[in-house]
């Protein structure tokens, strides 16, 4: 399901837009200030957010460049109370890819996550994720939560097949016949064992990262 981070300290109008996209198959969490929305990132990274630009603990811009810090890829919408160019283009300078002004009709709100998420889309196989884990193929590069984590060449293919089939259990035998090393032999049993051990140990152990006894192995997100 499509999660989104709301930051928005106007109670009616976070019900009302919760309730909207909530009825068009989103996950919406709302959270009254900056801080309370970074400790949520922290936790679990959203599809996408859509950020206030008038929060009571600090202004919009800096939470964008925060988030850009960190997930170059994530989208985000800001939301503004007037057309004010100069508004506008601090938005996009900060990391924000769209911006809707209050007080926008709710289909409008709908329509801009729709187009900005067929945009971003194209992006989705060079970025994987679960629960606390990330991977970008691009860069080879592995997180959990915002730390870099260093896998080996193994540990690495290891990841990426279980983030390839989230969701669906993936046996020994199947990931025995897919990891070969680098100069072409045969992964055994034993490795893989060792491997998918050292791989929990680097990832903090996992919740997301299940066994399936005398089967294999599942990523899935953890149900709240």
């Amino acid at each position: 399901m499509t999660t989104i981070y709301y930051l928005e300290d106007d109670e009616n109008i976070a019900q009302l837009v919760r309730e909207y996209l909530s009825g068009h198959g989103f996950h919406v969490s709302v959270y009254p200030t900056i801080a309370g929305a970074k400790e949520a990132f922290l936790r679990k990274r959203p599809t996408l957010t859509l950020v206030d630009w008038n929060m009571p603990d600090g202004n919009g811009r800096a939470f964008c460049r925060w988030v850009r810090d960190q997930w170059q890829e994530l989208p985000v919408i800001f939301i503004t109370v007037r057309g004010d160019a100069d508004d506008i283009v601090s938005g996009f300078q900060n990391g924000a890819d769209d911006y809707v002004v209050k007080p926008f009709e709710l289909a409008v709100l709908y329509s801009r996550i729709q187009a900005l998420l067929r945009r971003t889309r194209h992006n989705a196989g060079q970025s994987l994720s679960c629960g606390d884990i990330s991977l970008d193929r691009e860069r080879r590069q592995v997180y959990w939560k915002t730390e870099e984590v260093h896998l080996g060449p193994l540990e690495y293919d290891l990841l990426l097949t279980l983030l390839q089939n989230q969701g669906k259990t993936v046996t020994r035998q199947s990931l025995l016949e897919k990891l070969w090393d680098s100069n072409g032999n045969f992964v055994n049993d034993n490795t893989l064992t060792v491997t998918m051990k050292r791989l929990r140990d680097k990832l903090h152990q996992p919740r997301s990262l299940k066994t399936v006894r005398s089967v294999g192995y599942r990523m899935e997100e953890e149900r709240s």
